[in-house]
């Protein structure tokens, strides 16, 4: 392989800040509740208004909004909903015979409380609200507790909240930051406490998540945006370029990776892209991601190039390779994989249907995506009758003894017909 372009490697010393900046907002909002959270909502977000976010507030700023945008957000959230759907169907409950006596089985159960984050961001993105709500309506969740950001206006984006309503929030609060992953999860007086915490956000909501975890459950912690392009000779540098800044644009640390069979595609992806930044907006933050964190990787082989997506586990992998689905198993580390070149990341980002709050910095390599299996739990069950009774009570006895565990040898041992 050979990096026709390498990231700008940038020292990051602010793990160890984060996380005592996060571990004292925490703290702050367990012990004094509703008072830090306005409080850190009115130092660090400007914002004076009430938390919690009312249905008069809903309808008045929904009432704002064309039916045009309504309809873009109820067709998100259906797109959304349908797939979550389709996914629980998959997730059956289950009870069978193992022996005589032996019964077991496992249940779908639902996660009642579930708490979702939906970030701010520099513009209204109609899709992020329910890609973390919607799924939680179609597991079954009976409380779905929402907090964004106040930074519209002194408030939430009409948009916002109308996709929020749409797919099934029952509680809106225009909280932001760490402060309110620190709310959601041990509760306030006006934020009731949930049991799992959805949705990505930037460094402090991600720190929070993981402070928080344990305390309730959360879905995955996501940094900023990430996709890898890979390449063949048959590709399109206009597409591989216009693929490579949709992502950069979200965040100046995204990352967007080229990786090619093809020096000239590559070379020509790059020039592209040169040409496309000159049409952005002079604050997008395309172009500093794109300067320090894009590369670009020439590889003379199929197999190599396959083997290093593996290794980069990113976010996004989109195949700009001839007939890609006959390659498709051969990827094992993504968070979302998207087959052919037209296929673009921008369809899941919006709408296609697929969840694109997905795994980041490698994490592909052990997990997949928020959906809608976060939000219910599959629990066990069993029945020991008759013969069951007789086999299992044997076995356990013996095997408590070999453990020297007397209290298991009895439960086990009072059990058998000749004891």
């Amino acid at each position: 392989m050979e990096y026709l372009k390498q990231a700008i490697k940038q020292e990051e010393n602010q793990s160890a800040e984060t996380e005592k900046i996060v571990k004292d907002i925490i703290s702050n909002v367990i012990a004094n509740g509703d008072v830090a959270v306005k409080k850190y909502e009115e130092t660090l977000s400007k914002s004076f208004r009430p938390l919690k976010v009312d249905e008069d507030e809903i309808e008045k700023s929904i009432s704002l909004l064309s039916s045009e945008v309504k309809e873009l957000i109820e067709r998100v959230v259906d797109r959304i909903s349908t797939f979550a759907q389709a996914q629980l169907d998959c997730l059956s409950p289950f009870e069978q015979e193992f022996g005589p006596g032996i019964r077991m089985g496992h249940k779908i159960i639902p996660i009642e409380r579930v708490g979702a984050y939906v970030p701010g961001g520099r513009f209204p993105l109609l899709s992020s609200g329910p890609m973390v709500v919607a799924p939680a309506k179609v597991a079954g969740a009976k409380k779905i507790v929402a907090c964004s950001p106040a930074n519209y206006k002194g408030g939430i984006h009409p948009a916002v909240l109308y996709g929020l309503k749409c797919s099934g929030a029952t509680h809106i609060y225009a909280i932001g930051g760490a402060q309110a992953i620190a709310a959601m999860a041990h509760g306030t007086e006006s934020v009731p406490e949930v049991d799992i915490i959805g949705g990505p956000g930037n460094r402090f909501v991600a720190e929070a998540k993981r402070q928080v975890f344990g305390k309730v459950g959360i879905d995955l912690i996501a940094g900023p945006s990430e996709v890898l392009v890979f390449s063949d000779e048959k590709a399109d540098p206009k597409k591989c370029a216009a693929d490579l800044l949709a992502q950069a644009e979200h965040d100046p640390n995204a990352r967007a990776i080229l990786v090619s069979t093809s020096r000239s595609i590559a070379e020509q992806t790059i020039q592209e892209i040169k040409k496309y930044l000159k049409e952005f907006s002079s604050d997008s933050p395309a172009h500093e991601s794109w300067l320090n964190m894009g590369e670009v990787i020439y590889t003379e082989s199929l197999e190599e190039g396959i083997n290093i997506c593996n290794e980069i586990a990113i976010e996004h992998l989109h195949l700009h390779i001839k007939d890609s689905r006959s390659i498709m198993d051969k990827f094992h580390n993504y968070g979302s994989i998207f087959l052919g070149q037209d296929s673009s990341v921008v369809f899941s980002d919006k709408v296609s249907g697929t969840n694109h709050t997905l795994p980041t910095q490698k994490a592909a390599r052990y997990t997949g995506g928020l959906w809608v299996g976060n939000y219910v739990k599959v629990a066990t069950h069993q029945e020991i009758t008759g013969e069951g009774v007789e086999y299992l009570s044997r076995h356990s006895t013996l095997q408590s003894e070999v453990e020297g565990l007397e209290g298991h040898r009895l439960s086990a041992a009072v059990r058998l017909t000749d004891h």
